[in-house]
């Protein structure tokens, strides 16, 4: 990695991490006309190539369990939808869409039938369209899955599919450049307190600069601990280890495939072309090293394969076309959202912990959050819920949708 040296001595916000929630955070604060301060963003790897952001399904739901995540998730698509005028009508950003083939959840017991049902209500009441099916109805919908087993599935075909992520992570990045926010190719490598241990005062990057800032927000994705343990403060976040496959099919579908939950886990959904994209874990899931991105090849022919062809038995004829290993930032705490200021370095900003729907959270996550930096308040859509004291207070958010 080529170390680059910041242009000053002292910013007022620095920003650790620049994938998707530190470029989101980044370029909200530079359309917040109340915020005039400079901002530093240190990203220890400008190509990517290891970190969650690039390794994303790219989908966005509605369906949720709880009323502000399913906001959140309507925030994103009014973004992605509107994201030309959102960005100042700038004519060189692309117009871009959401391919809204929905997600299908599968239940396959009464409990979590039940869980779909009251899902569907706080979905309905925030605006949502998820639709209950029965067995009979997806059958006749998608005649391709096999639903001996399944007792009830929901699903939602409005705003909830794929959507551009990367090009959304790029224009948010150029455009905050071109709006004077500082970005540079570096590690954070040391926080350190002032005299009183009351406020952050400095950050410290492996090229050896001290920069000193007004406040610091962690948005390192699954290094969110080490980042965390630098000022003397723990969250809990851990890098798991998350499958990828892309395959061919001999006998593609002849319609798009929803981003389909198994019960076992396994998710599966439309790619284009006569290929899909799908997804899973090992049942032992412990957190794992940071750079540990080693595939499990037994898990496609022992796990993933015999569920996808059982599910849908077009699927017994596919060949692998790539396959990755890639990092949930996941938090052991409730599998939510880890925001807002530290309860004892209130100028140390968590944006962690998102337990793998982060990409479709990031719009929402950085406005809330240059709101945070700017006011000190929340305005747009109150994230108070997800702010940090919840987890020394040992009050867990209990959200049910979490893939």
């Amino acid at each position: 990695m080529s170390n680059q040296s910041p242009t000053r001595q002292t910013y007022d916000v620095i920003i650790i991490g620049g994938a998707m929630m530190g470029a989101s955070t980044a370029w909200f604060l530079s359309d917040n006309k109340d915020f005039d301060g400079s901002v530093l963003v240190v990203e220890r790897d400008m190509t990517y190539e290891n970190c969650s952001t690039t390794h994303t399904n790219s989908c966005m739901r509605q369906q949720f369990s709880t009323e502000l995540n399913v906001r959140i998730s309507q925030f994103a698509a009014d973004f992605v939808k509107n994201i030309r005028s959102y960005m100042g009508g700038d004519d060189r950003v692309p117009e871009l869409g959401i391919r809204s083939f929905g997600y299908m959840y599968f239940a396959d017991n009464e409990d979590f039938a039940d869980v779909l049902r009251e899902s569907q209500q706080v979905q309905r009441a925030a605006g949502a369209a998820t639709q209950l099916m029965t067995a009979e109805e997806i059958k006749t919908a998608y005649p391709f899955y096999n639903v001996d087993d399944i007792v009830l599935g929901s699903i939602n075909l409005v705003d909830e599919g794929y959507w551009d992520g990367a090009a959304v992570n790029d224009w948010w990045r150029r455009q905050s450049r071109e709006r004077g926010v500082e970005w540079v190719q570096n590690e954070v490598v040391a926080i350190t307190r002032n005299a009183a241990g009351t406020r952050v005062e400095s950050v410290t990057l492996a090229s050896g600069e001290v920069i000193a800032c007004g406040q610091v927000v962690n948005a390192s994705g699954p290094r969110a601990a080490r980042t965390a343990q630098m000022a003397g403060i723990d969250v809990p976040v851990e890098p798991r280890k998350r499958y990828s496959w892309i395959f061919k099919a001999e006998q593609p579908l002849d319609q798009d495939l929803p981003l389909t939950i198994d019960p076992s886990g396994v998710h599966v959904r439309e790619n284009g072309g006569g290929t899909y994209q799908c997804g899973g874990h090992s049942d032992y899931d412990p957190a794992v090293d940071f750079d540990d991105y080693a595939m499990d090849h037994s898990m496609w022919e022992n796990h993933v394969w015999p569920i996808l062809a059982t599910r849908i038995p077009q699927f017994e004829a596919i060949k692998v076309q790539s396959e990755w290993g890639g990092h949930y930032a996941m938090n052991t705490f409730d599998h939510n959202a880890i925001m807002g200021p530290h309860t004892e370095l209130p100028n140390f900003i968590f944006l962690n912990g998102f337990s793998g729907h982060g990409l479709q959270q990031s719009p929402a996550m950085g406005r809330g959050t240059a709101e945070w930096l700017t006011y000190g308040e929340y305005r747009a859509l109150d994230m108070t819920p997800f702010n940090y004291e919840r987890i020394p207070a040992n009050r867990p958010i209990i959200e049910k949708a979490v893939i």
